[in-house]
């Protein structure tokens, strides 16, 4: 621990306050120049290669260890705590907070590129690290259509991109207006922090939003808040099924895109992903394709990708048709059948676009590739069922996050390619219910 004195001129060294923050100052974490002090620089490998840091200690950027470490590239993580996924498997992981300035200050200085696990690293630190030159991939001018679904729709309709009909809402007036336009029930959303279905209701009557605006009011009047710019509104799209396009966009705006992908979902989380789309329409594949590319234009993304989308029929002719329903400025669940099933898997191709290289070939390796998520169940304990469904199934790559099990949690997923989707689709959905202990046999 460093003495008084130590820290004072450490603290100055480093251009960090002292002293407590001010009312409205961003948040410091109290031990951070101890922290500091234990902390050494990442280990660059010889030759000249970058460091790339990551900031969050999730799976994606524990699955970005290994292709890392076949490009020569140096991970440092910025991790939540000492046993997040990442730091397990990433040497350089130093513990701290995504919303503490000073703390994601010092971690970007060691790096030459900092991107990120999840997109909600507050506007303040983002202006703070652009201040200090750091370059971030994506942007925060890009990522804000990530973090606030208004400000998305409002750029997806701007660009004439495909969406539901939508409208913002800070009043029970608004909520009946949209009403009468596209019926009840229909779909409400926070505009910022929602994922996995969390932060969205069918609604089929003002009632069932009463708490809502109610914080919206109370949020616009402070001017901060998950709701202070109101709820977004989205008609009930009746959907044929959910599709995902996956692109990858480099600074010097080389793209590349994968196959349009099926995803299912259960209770709001992606259970299953089929790649490519069974049965997709070519017309749909094509336009489904350039609209991911246009959006990664457009925004500036840079980075991996993701659009969630609806597949629907036109209204019109009644042919195949797509509306867009989120989008991820990240590698995403609905790509992780890549990392087995194509040349170039995501978390590869992510660290090439960051580093502006040359991205690599998304095609398909086999005819299909089907990917199960596997969630937590009732048996904290999985390397007895890793070990039983390697050896009933050598075809199938594992892939488990180093994370504590708990009912519903995201703790791995698995992969299998082939010709025989029917087969395919068996064979994943029996490891991951193995391994959650749906079954047992």
């Amino acid at each position: 621990m460093l003495s008084g004195t130590d820290r004072a001129a450490l603290g100055r060294c480093l251009g960090l306050p002292t002293g407590m923050p001010r009312a409205g100052q961003p948040r410091r974490s109290a031990p951070l120049l101890d922290i500091l002090a234990g902390v050494t620089s990442p280990q660059r490998a010889p030759g000249g290669f970058p460091v790339v840091g990551i900031i969050g200690g999730g799976q994606l950027a524990r699955m970005c260890a290994a292709p890392a470490a076949e490009l020569a590239i140096t991970l440092s993580v910025l991790a939540e705590a000492p046993d997040a996924a990442a730091a397990l498997v990433v040497p350089s992981s130093p513990v701290g907070d995504h919303r503490d300035v000073e703390a994601v200050r010092a971690f970007a200085r060691e790096c030459d590129v900092v991107t990120f696990d999840h997109e909600h690293v507050p506007p303040d630190v983002l202006a703070a690290l652009e201040a200090d030159g750091v370059a971030l991939h994506p942007s925060p001018s890009a990522l804000v259509y990530a973090q606030d679904k208004l400000a998305m729709r409002h750029k997806l309709t701007e660009i004439d991109v495909a969406c539901p009909a939508w409208a913002q809402a800070r009043t029970v007036a608004d909520v009946e207006a949209f009403a009468e336009q596209v019926g009840w029930p229909f779909v409400a959303k926070t505009p910022r922090g929602g994922y996995d279905g969390k932060g969205v209701r069918v609604v089929a009557s003002v009632d069932e939003l009463s708490d809502w605006l109610a914080q919206a009011e109370s949020d616009a009047a402070q001017g901060s808040g998950p709701l202070r710019d109101g709820i977004l509104l989205e008609e009930k799209v009746d959907f044929v099924r959910e599709l995902a396009v996956l692109v990858a966009r480099s600074p010097s705006d080389q793209a590349a895109a994968w196959p349009v992908v099926e995803t299912v979902q259960t209770d709001g989380i992606c259970a299953e992903v089929l790649a490519p789309a069974p049965d997709l329409h070519p017309h749909l594949a094509a336009v489904a394709t350039e609209a991911g590319l246009r959006i990664a234009e457009n925004l500036g993304v840079t980075g991996v990708f993701a659009v969630e989308m609806f597949e629907v029929r036109d209204p019109e002719t009644g042919g195949p048709a797509y509306v867009v329903n989120e989008l991820a400025m990240r590698p995403h669940n609905s790509g992780h059948w890549s990392m087995d099933g194509a040349v170039t898997g995501q978390f590869e191709q992510h660290l090439r676009a960051v580093l502006d290289l040359p991205l690599g070939a998304p095609a398909p390796r086999e005819p299909f590739t089907v990917m199960a998520n596997v969630l937590g169940g009732d048996y904290p304990e999985l390397y007895p069922a890793y070990r039983h469904i390697m050896a009933r199934d050598p075809g199938l790559k594992v892939h488990l996050y180093g994370k504590g099990v708990r009912p519903g949690r995201k703790i791995g997923h698995v992969n299998v390619s082939g010709s025989d989707l029917g087969d395919l689709r068996e064979r994943a959905g029996h490891a991951a219910d193995y391994l959650s202990g749906v079954i047992t046999e």
